[in-house]
């Protein structure tokens, strides 16, 4: 046998093998605590609270990284460098599947362009108000933005490499979206049976639950919202939601161009394609190009099952990865503007959000 034949079948001998080796520690660990919070989420009382597991999953992450991640550091962190940044944009890419492009005209023009209303003007009142007002760092205002706007801990996570953000900037983003998202998925119930009096937003049940998946911050949260109103307000809800996570990538793409243009963009080395210094993430083609492919040919109900689970592994091990690299002294050294970022842009898409779905309606409904 050749010593080429030799280095294929056992891929110890590559000479590649050393830098794998070198990422199965912490590859096994954000694995181990990615499988926890994965269990976990789906405990009844977890799924009631709207407690997901990439939630969960940050959360056990910090937990160890102040505790038994210290000793094995060392060790561990290249795959956990590893596992923050391939494998949370692979799971970038596997969450297209959930997606269709039918998914939009099920919604009708005016739930399509109240969705597209809400992410564009959350994303630019949270950099505005950000960097103008509270003087954060653009990085972090950006973050904030995108996770209140798209689909929270994933928009945040996915916006991250794009906007070249720190790590103690990431989790303070994420902590809001768990924050509000939370208050949202009370709250919403609430104004859902006031609105069935006053009916501020039209369209019966199937409105609200468009306002509904166009303004609350996660998905899991979105659903425990939804069937807190009913069969009808959650079907719309969860479509709503799914359409605005579709945004994800044409806003990551806009906003790769926008930072270029100012002197902020990555490099094709660092990030993704780029063309005359116009940077833009791989993995945000790709995940356009899952959603396609998925609209034209679905997968097996059983084979997506299983795809969606394996997503939901990756972005869990990148959000453990996330929670084991953040110190809590970093994160409370940003100080009490984030968290008024985030309260601003969450009133804006209570209130603004439902302005936004009434006029829409009215106009195209």
């Amino acid at each position: 046998m050749s010593s080429s034949a030799s280095v294929s079948v056992f891929p110890f001998l590559s000479p590649s093998w050393p830098r794998v080796r070198r990422v199965l520690p912490g590859l096994a660990l954000c694995l181990l605590l990615a499988g926890l919070a994965f269990l976990l989420s789906r405990l009844p009382w977890m799924q009631a609270h709207g407690l997901s597991a990439l939630t969960l999953a940050i959360v056990i992450g910090m937990v160890a990284g102040h505790t038994v991640y210290r000793p094995l550091a060392a060790a561990a962190d290249p795959g956990v460098q590893f596992t923050r940044q391939t494998l949370l944009r692979l799971g970038i890419v596997l969450y297209g599947l959930k997606l269709t492009v039918q998914d939009i005209g099920h919604m009708g023009l005016a739930g399509v362009l109240a969705d597209a209303l809400v992410v564009v003007s959350t994303l630019g009142l949270g950099a505005w108000l950000g960097t103008r007002w509270l003087r954060l760092d653009r990085e972090l205002a950006l973050l904030i933005g995108a996770g209140s706007a798209i689909c929270g801990a994933a928009a945040v996570m996915a916006a991250a490499p794009v906007v070249k953000a720190r790590s103690e900037q990431v989790a303070p983003a994420i902590a809001t979206v768990v924050v509000f998202g939370t208050l949202s998925m009370l709250l919403y119930p609430v104004l859902y049976h006031w609105n069935q009096q006053v009916a501020l937003i039209p369209g019966g049940p199937h409105g609200f639950g468009l306002y509904t998946g166009a303004t609350i911050h996660e998905v899991a949260q979105v659903v425990v919202a939804g069937r807190a109103m009913g069969a009808e307000a959650a079907d719309a809800a969860v479509m709503a939601k799914m359409v605005r996570v579709m945004m994800l990538a044409p806003c990551l793409l806009s906003l790769g161009v926008w930072l270029a243009r100012r002197g902020r963009g990555t490099t094709f080395r660092d990030r993704g394609a780029s063309g005359e210094g116009v940077a833009v993430p791989w993995f945000a083609f790709a995940f356009i190009g899952v959603v396609l492919l998925n609209s034209r040919w679905a997968l097996p109900a059983a084979v997506a099952a299983d795809v969606s689970d394996l997503d939901t592994l990756l972005l869990a091990m990148a959000m453990a990865a996330l929670g084991l690299g953040t110190q809590v002294r970093a994160v409370m050294q940003s100080g009490p503007r984030p968290l008024w970022l985030a309260t601003l842009l969450f009133i804006w898409l209570v209130v603004g959000g439902a302005a936004i779905m009434w006029v829409t309606t009215k106009l195209f409904g």
